[in-house]
């Protein structure tokens, strides 16, 4: 059983294979938070966290408990914490009331609980018939404002998510100016921050910080979940690491602005809150109508972050990601963009997919360019229409084209964007965010369509809808290439502006779900300038994303290890580029573009026609090679086992997928630096039998699986700049 209601003690305690979080009604009806971490059996864990200690300057509620002085707001663990009330600490939840007032105080009226997993009106969440939802339904003291706390319980992937829907059953309007998902009081103890900032080309840069009084705050106001932050961070003991330790994860399903911040307080406790970021939020809540917070998934590991990795990964899979593609045999693409950028006609794209069908690629994506007169990207977004003078014809007659050479065909689409040359725009200048007083600002020569209002969002679903109709299309890449300014939605009154980003939100997903459940046999993927948008929330909709822009297999390393913490390899876009590289003129061995490209989605970005016959061959041998460790590279249990990020301890970056039952694994290692009268390096496995004998890529000798993992493997090395070498290590 997964939830444990004990009614004596006044307890919920949640369950999974490894953890337990618990959380108990205080003799004031206050919902308090007792415990997460490793699972034991049952006890109320209050003790630990009960009021004994007072501070100075911590008010006491008007009904606290008269033999506890200590009692406040301002040291109490709390399910629910409400700004305004005596709690000075990170707090979640800001109501401003009826009358004005700035307050509320949330008491227990009851729980409940529910056979599979709760889902969230108009937001991506996690789904299962087989995971446990519990509810519990709090109230505040005066108004009447209820507090629904959702709890979803997998057990098998030691997962746990949570979301509030507030509600308002008062005979007039509430405004909330905070309304964060997660509070969370860590266990005593001193903390790290593990969280993944960057920039456009370089996403996703592991950064490790020491949680301490001041906050620590991982945040975005773009508009998007953005390049230079991700809405996932790892909380953990400071001398965790990727086998050992306590480690808590904590990612929002969300893909708009966000706020995850932690700081220790004045009792030397710990304490996170997560959700949409308060800034610029204002949101109207009318008599009897509820607002719905973003999803947060947590899992807890006693062993590192390499468990905690995989039960996220698991969990994306097979309870996140939707549709037909989820865990389907994915086609091996080429795109067009790095080898042809915007010259391009439909004869350029056909010889291409000659060449590229030849080598094994099943898929051919024709990206920016096709529509309107978008021969640079000065114009035409917002004018999805095909261009029949540059594709030499019909769209469905240039798909044709490419059918017959027996490939798949795709397309690019950049659907939340419009340029102030196109037809669209100079109909309908409204459809764009811009406020009225100040000329727009403009980001890669375009402005942001009002995805707040349903008529815009309807506008450019029935021009997707007539491009997707009009020819045989298996692939859509989505891309969404600047962020949000100028944020003023001319269908809203001034007192409602500060709604604008989370309704952006809304509208957005609402375009994603019907166009998803309309094609559900078109593979999507989504894109933001590359991985300006890599998080749970468009994976709902979306199986992969397309990592970074950045294709060179050297940068790919950091970029994909800091993404595999919360994120499954099935996820992660990534494709072999030409030499020297479009980014960062890099020249890099083609095996070893082809090797980092496998852990990914593998693909082709450059011009095939270009190729030389040795190159053409060797991408023919990667495709077949990449297809024969398909399972294993997607559904294996992911280990890191060199990090890219500690050059001071290894010039080697390394890792691991293994199959669940420890029979087969396959080990990638990079070398991205060289040196003279170089040192032997062996690496350590992981997820092996102990007591099994292992042969190397089919060698004689055999190893014992302990010695693997304990001694580990010695890592060949090739005379050569970025050499990089598979190991294929199988039962003997």
């Amino acid at each position: 059983m997964s939830i444990l209601i004990n009614n004596e003690d006044k307890t919920y305690t949640l369950l999974t294979k490894n953890t337990m979080y618990q959380m108990k009604v205080d003799e004031t009806g206050v919902l308090e938070h007792t415990y997460y971490g490793a699972k034991m059996e049952y006890m109320d864990m209050h003790y630990a966290v009960d009021c004994i200690m007072g501070t100075s300057f911590s008010p006491n509620p008007a009904d606290y408990p008269k033999n506890k002085w200590a009692y406040s707001y301002n040291q109490i663990n709390q399910e629910i914490s409400m700004a305004g009330i005596g709690d000075f600490r990170l707090t979640s939840v800001g109501v401003r009331n009826t009358d004005g007032s700035f307050g509320a105080e949330p008491r227990f009226v009851s729980a409940r609980t529910e056979k599979g997993k709760y889902s969230l009106k108009g937001l991506p969440a996690f789904y299962g018939e087989d995971a446990d939802t519990l509810v519990v339904t709090l109230k505040d003291k005066v108004y009447d404002i209820y507090f629904h706390l959702y709890y979803g319980v997998f057990e098998e992937y030691d997962l746990i998510t949570r979301s509030l829907v507030i509600e308002n059953k008062t005979n007039d309007s509430i405004k909330l100016e905070k309304a964060l998902t997660l509070t969370l009081d860590m266990p005593n103890g001193t903390y790290d921050m593990i969280y993944f900032h960057g920039r456009h080309t370089r996403e996703r840069m592991l950064e490790r910080t020491r949680i301490k009084h001041s906050q620590i705050s991982v945040s975005s106001m773009r508009g998007a979940s953005s390049h230079m932050e991700n809405p996932f961070v790892v909380v953990c003991d400071k001398n965790a690491n990727e086998e050992y330790g306590s480690a808590w994860g904590i990612g929002l399903v969300y893909s708009g602005n966000f706020l995850i911040s932690a700081e220790k307080n004045l009792q030397e406790k710990t304490i996170v809150v997560a959700g949409i970021n308060p800034e610029n939020f204002n949101f109207e809540v009318a008599s009897n109508d509820e607002f719905v917070c973003p999803e947060v998934a947590m899992v807890y590991s006693n062993e590192g972050f390499g468990k905690m990795s995989n039960s996220y990964h698991k969990a994306i899979r097979n309870n996140l990601t939707r549709g037909k593609y989820k865990n389907a045999v994915r086609p091996v693409l080429i795109n067009n963009w790095e080898g042809t950028y915007f010259d391009f006609n439909a004869d350029k794209l056909v010889a291409m997919a000659h060449e590229a069908k030849k080598m094994g690629v099943e898929l051919f994506v024709m990206d920016d360019g096709w529509f309107g007169k978008r021969d640079n990207d000065f114009c035409a977004l917002g004018d999805w229409v095909p261009n029949e003078n540059k594709l030499q014809g019909t769209l469905s007659n240039l798909a044709k084209r490419i059918n017959d050479e027996g490939m798949k065909f795709g397309i690019w689409f950049e659907p939340e964007c419009i340029s102030e040359d196109s037809d669209l725009y100079r109909a309908h200048p409204d459809y764009a965010l811009a406020m009225k007083s100040r000329a727009p600002q403009v980001s890669r020569n375009q402005y942001v369509l009002d995805y707040s209002r349903k008529d815009v969002v309807d506008n450019i679903y029935n021009q997707l809808v007539k491009v997707l109709d009009s020819a045989n299309i298996s692939y859509v890449k989505w891309d969404f290439n600047r962020h949000i300014t100028d944020l003023y939605s001319v269908a809203l009154p001034a007192e409602k502006q500060g709604e604008v980003y989370h309704r952006y939100m809304l509208g957005l997903y609402d375009l994603l779900e019907r166009i998803t459940s309309k094609y559900p046999d078109i593979l999507f993927e989504s894109c933001s300038g590359g991985g300006g948008r890599f998080d749970m929330g468009m994976l709902y909709y979306m199986p992969q994303v397309w990592t970074s822009d950045n294709s060179d297999a050297i940068d790919r390393l950091k970029i994909q290890y800091g993404t595999s913490f919360a994120y499954p390899v099935s996820t992660m876009g990534a494709h072999v580029s030409v030499c020297p590289n479009h980014q960062n003129a890099r020249i890099t061995p083609l095996k070893t573009r082809g090797n980092v490209a496998y852990f990914g989605t593998y693909g082709l970005e450059l011009d095939v026609t270009k190729m030389t016959e040795d190159e053409k061959q060797e991408i023919a041998r990667q495709i077949k090679e990449f297809k024969s460790y398909y399972e294993l590279i997607q559904r294996g249990d992911y280990y890191r086992l060199i990090s890219p990020f500690t050059p001071e301890e290894s010039l080697y970056c390394a890792w691991e997928t293994v199959k669940e039952d420890g029979s087969e694994a396959l080990v990638c290692a990079v070398r991205y630096e060289t040196d003279a009268s170089t040192a032997a390096e062996y690496v350590k496995l992981k997820g092996l039998c102990p007591n099994k004998l292992y042969r190397i890529n089919g060698s004689k000798e055999t190893y014992l699986g302990s010695a693997l993992m304990n001694v580990g493997m010695f890592l060949e090395y090739d005379f050569i700049t970025y050499p990089s070498r598979l190991y294929h290590i199988t039962l003997a």
